[in-house]
């Protein structure tokens, strides 16, 4: 049988393509969004996979939205943790709320998440997380000490999970993208955005579908050696 996969953050940007490309690929999938409703209904219409909406940082929300999913679709093998937001200040003007809103939904989302499939995972005998950290998580990004602090954590997150059910058949392992071609980068003003092109070896920013591919491997039953690992794509800007 076809095997189950959640995307947070699956309707746009790079979640999108991660949702489409296992769509294709025969998994179901099951992309959760919190914020724009259109923008899911236009993703289903496209794709004829159904959406699923509730606030990834809030583990209540998170239990009652995966028991909708596991009730219409069934147990949940795959997780793809994608969803985030940019809170940008410099730490000296950053507000709390600044702070919060970047960790509850970078970071939190993805012990939520986790926490609530890892036991069914390991009393199947079988799992894959795979969580979408960032090239600033590695190397840091000044205006985001919230963001980076947040997807440095998901690595560390990693490798400890990792370790903790590889014995169980569950593989855990993190991707860091670097500038990628989605709505959130093209906001950036193209005089900045110019010069971040300049510092990347490839002179281009990625694509969404470059990293779904990776997820898509990831998850497979091929890449089920890989595990606890960082996954740095980012056109050589950063080499961890």
């Amino acid at each position: 049988m076809p095997r189950i996969a959640v995307v947070t953050g699956g309707t746009r940007g790079i979640g999108a393509a991660i949702s489409e490309e296992l769509h294709r690929a025969g998994y179901i999938v099951a992309p959760t969004y919190h914020g724009n409703d259109a923008v899911a209904k236009a993703f289903t219409a496209k794709t004829g996979a159904p959406h699923f909406k509730f606030d990834v940082g809030d583990f209540a929300a998170c239990k009652d939205g995966l028991a909708l999913i596991e009730a219409e679709l069934g147990p949940v093998d795959i997780l793809v943790n994608n969803a985030g937001i940019t809170r940008d200040s410099f730490l000296h003007k950053m507000t709390p709320e600044q702070w919060g809103d970047v960790i509850h939904t970078n970071l939190n989302s993805v012990f939520n998440m986790s926490r609530l499939v890892i036991e069914g995972m390991r009393a199947r005998g079988f799992g894959r997380i795979v969580s979408i950290s960032s090239i600033n998580g590695q190397a840091g990004q000044a205006r985001q000490t919230n963001y980076s602090a947040a997807k440095a954590a998901i690595i560390g997150f990693t490798k400890a999970l990792a370790l903790e059910s590889a014995s169980k058949g569950i593989t855990v392992n993190a991707i860091a993208p670097g500038y990628i071609d989605t709505d959130m980068v093209r906001a950036v003003p193209q005089e900045v955005l110019d010069k971040i092109i300049a510092k990347i070896p490839t002179r281009r920013l990625g694509k969404p579908e470059e990293i779904a591919h990776m997820v898509k491997f990831l998850i497979s039953d091929e890449a089920a050696f890989a595990n606890g690992a960082t996954f740095t794509l980012n056109g050589g800007q950063y080499m961890a």
